[in-house]
């Protein structure tokens, strides 16, 4: 046998090292924005390489693919295709709320058109940007080596815009992600500078402040305010987000719905595809039709069926079949400090930023005082020789080693000297030491005051102050890339049966009973079944006739109540299906009855030892799948009987052909329950249940299909009191 080799490793271990290397690369340098800058090092290295290409504001375009050549050449060794579509991202008004690129020629549209090859198109950089990037010279931030050690880059951007929220990110890394909608400049901007003010502010004293997103496509936010402090403060959630849309009136009393704004990154036309096959579908009974008249603006308008259609019912449908109503979620998990990803809330976000932009003025202070510094210490130099010029003049041009003859004949240091050698002739002049002297009273205020600066924690939070007081200013409300887009609203209180029912066409249908329980709906209100099919073994049972807007109550032998849509029913084409299938009862419940549901309707039910109680259709109807238990039986005892309650008298007939009939306010009305004892039986059940009104009479059915009517005198025999036993009788069972 072979010894084992020195090269051999463990496989476990070392796809162990290996994918944790990849998750962090993934985590660090790809998915995840730094909550300083709100930038992936892709973004963060695009706008470098435009800097570094001079594409200030105003000045002229370049090409995009020069852009994405330096930007994969010198900093991030990826496709060109994925920079490209990142540079492109930033320049599209409707994916980002606050440009980063200015892009001339096709950058794509919000129907879902991709943009023009890069040869084709050309960028520079937005105001936005170059916010983000001031102070880039002024040692504000780190650098370090790119991939190959040829170039240096840096780590995060100096971020004198909120662009982590003002733009949003979204990212998928290993094992987590970010999603982080846009949000007002503006408002940001208010809430930094009271967490200034007031370092231990609340998030409910924030949430004034940011009231929520603010999408570039605009729309309506219809999330309660309870899900949004709940949000914010955690840092997870979601915001629901409507299409705005307004009615048009037409001649005639016609009238259009108009949508003027869609959802954040929604496709237009693929809404409209949708929409246009659920037309088609018929899911969308209430909509006549649908076109697209959208030039620059967004105008989709959309043609009820009739002008009795109501348009908020209409709408509703829309938002709950379409993308007209869309979530867009909130995660924002974020890299602290550049290392560590963390899922964050509101307030912390903007005290990272906070932070950050306390550091870069320091930072930039420092720079600063140092450069003041120096110049200063030249100007002394300057001034001292300007007090005998003949001197410095004889030792440049007679001294061996002038820099140190003028070292020790003025006591200059060596960078005074040196600068006093590298003045040119034409400095030498009068009007010149009046220059320096005035240059010299004002660099050596403006140390004091850096000094001042960077001695003085308040001062630092008043430079950070000034400097979002400019994003303030430059993105208020009153401009017109400021001014918020998306409003907030309450949804309108429609009912989810209503939107249900409007997603529905409304049809007349006969619903098909079989005595074995197999169901099916026949369409139209048909009056003939006599030539039905049914299985074998199996024969006609109950028949109702409804629309497939409707709900139908099933009640179990167990005493719940099932509620199922009428539209749900296989259709007239064979035998149906078993109802108890569709339902998925267990095992040994039986159907006992199926009524159409009829909001505040009274109804009676009873079990078959004969204990029964009034209750309402709306108190039956459920929600879940599993049903509402309504009537709660005895040991040994199953719901039997279902009947509508309409009338002021109670008929029972027993399996002893015995019949009893009482006022039926000696039925309670309960919500669940066993009930109240209905009729006496010494042997057997309750057979057949029934109400009718006293002035109409009861019509019963007997052996030879006789269908007599009862008045109540007629009655007098099998007229009591509730819970007696009744008289015989000839009837078999009820109707009506």
């Amino acid at each position: 046998m072979a010894e084992p080799s020195d090269d051999l490793v463990d496989l476990k271990e070392a796809l162990e090292e290996r994918y944790l290397a990849y998750a962090l690369s993934t985590i660090m340098h790809r998915a995840l924005p730094d909550v300083r800058d709100g930038l992936k090092p892709v973004h963060r290295r695009i706008l470098f390489a435009m800097r570094q290409l001079r594409l200030d504001p105003g000045s002229a375009f370049k090409k995009s693919a020069r852009v994405v050549g330096d930007v994969i050449g010198k900093f991030h060794p990826h496709g060109d295709t994925a920079v490209y579509d990142a540079l492109v991202r930033l320049a599209q008004d409707f994916a980002v709320r606050y440009p980063l690129v200015d892009g001339q020629g096709n950058f794509g549209t919000v129907d879902g058109d991709g943009a023009a090859a890069m040869r084709y198109t050309e960028a520079r950089m937005t105001d936005v940007a170059r916010l983000l990037l001031d102070g880039l010279d002024e040692d504000a931030v780190d650098f370090r080596d790119t991939y190959d050690g040829s170039e240096r880059e840096p780590v995060v951007l100096p971020g004198g815009f909120p662009n982590l929220l003002a733009n949003g990110a979204s990212g998928i890394a290993v094992g987590m992600a970010t999603s982080i909608p846009p949000h007002n400049a503006a408002e940001i901007a208010d809430a930094a500078l009271h967490l200034i003010k007031h370092p231990d502010a609340r998030l409910d004293t924030i949430l004034k402040i940011v009231k929520g997103p603010d999408f570039p496509t605009g729309g309506i936010i219809v999330e309660t305010p309870e899900a949004i402090h709940e949000a914010y403060r955690t840092g997870r959630g979601g915001f629901r987000t409507r299409a705005r849309w307004e009615r048009e009136e037409g001649a005639r009393g016609v009238w259009q719905i108009v949508v003027t704004e869609i959802p954040y990154q929604v496709q237009k036309s693929r809404l409209i595809e949708r929409i246009a096959e659920l037309l088609d579908a018929k899911k969308l009974p209430l909509l006549g039709d649908i076109r697209d008249e959208s030039a620059e603006d967004i105008r989709i308008v959309i043609e009820p069926r009739a002008r009795t259609v109501d348009p908020v019912l209409l709408m509703e449908s829309l938002f709950k079949l379409t993308d007209l109503e869309s979530r867009i979620p909130l995660n924002m998990n974020v890299l602290m400090g550049g290392q560590v990803p963390r899922v964050v809330g509101l307030v912390e976000v903007i005290r990272a930023w906070l932070d950050h932009l306390k550091e870069v003025a320091v930072r930039r202070a420092d720079h600063r005082l140092a450069k003041v510094v120096h110049r200063l210490e030249v100007l002394d130099g300057f001034l001292v020789v300007y007090l005998d010029l003949d001197k410095v003049i004889h030792i440049i041009r007679y001294a061996d080693d002038a820099k140190a003859e003028l070292i020790a004949e003025f006591s200059l240091t060596d960078v005074q000297a040196e600068a006093i050698l590298n003045m040119r002739l034409r400095s030498l002049r009068r009007l010149e030491e009046m220059e320096i002297r005035k240059e010299h009273e004002r660099l050596t205020a403006e140390r004091a005051e850096l000094e001042a600066l960077l001695g003085s924690q308040e001062k630092q939070w008043e430079k950070v102050a000034g400097s979002v007081k400019e994003v303030r200013e430059t993105f208020g409300p009153k401009t017109d890339l400021g001014r918020r887009r998306s409003d907030f609203a309450i949804a309108p209180e429609t009912s989810a049966d209503e939107v249900m029912e409007a997603m529905i066409e409304r049809e007349p249908i006969t619903v098909v009973l079989s005595q074995k329980g197999w169901i099916r709906a026949l369409k139209g209100h048909v009056k003939e079944l006599d030539g039905l099919q049914y299985r074998q073994d199996d024969g006609p049972g109950s028949v109702l006739y409804a629309e497939t807007t409707d709900k139908l109550l099933v009640l179990a032998s167990d005493g719940r109540v099932y509620t199922m849509g009428a539209d749900k029913l296989p259709g007239g084409r064979g035998h149906g299906e078993p109802l108890r299938l569709l339902l998925e009862l267990e095992g040994g419940v039986e159907i006992a009855a199926l009524v159409v549901f009829a909001a505040g309707t009274q109804w009676l039910v009873a079990s078959k030892v004969g204990r029964g109680f009034l209750v309402s259709a709306d108190d039956m109807i459920g929600t879940t799948k599993r049903g509402r238990q309504v009537m709660m039986l005895a040991d040994g005892d199953v719901a039997h009987r279902l009947v509508r309650a309409e009338g002021d008298h109670v008929a029972v007939l027993g399996d002893n052909r015995k019949l009893l009939v009482f006022p039926i306010e000696q039925v309670p009305t309960l919500a669940k329950g066993r009930g109240v004892r209905l009729q006496k039986y010494q042997s057997g059940g309750l057979a057949e249940i029934g109400v009718f009104a006293a002035e109409q009479g009861l019509t019963w059915r007997e052996e030879g299909n006789r269908r007599p009517t009862k008045t109540l005198d007629q009655l007098a025999d099998y007229r009591g009191q509730r819970a007696a036993a009744g008289a015989r009788t000839r009837a078999r069972s009820f109707e009506g």
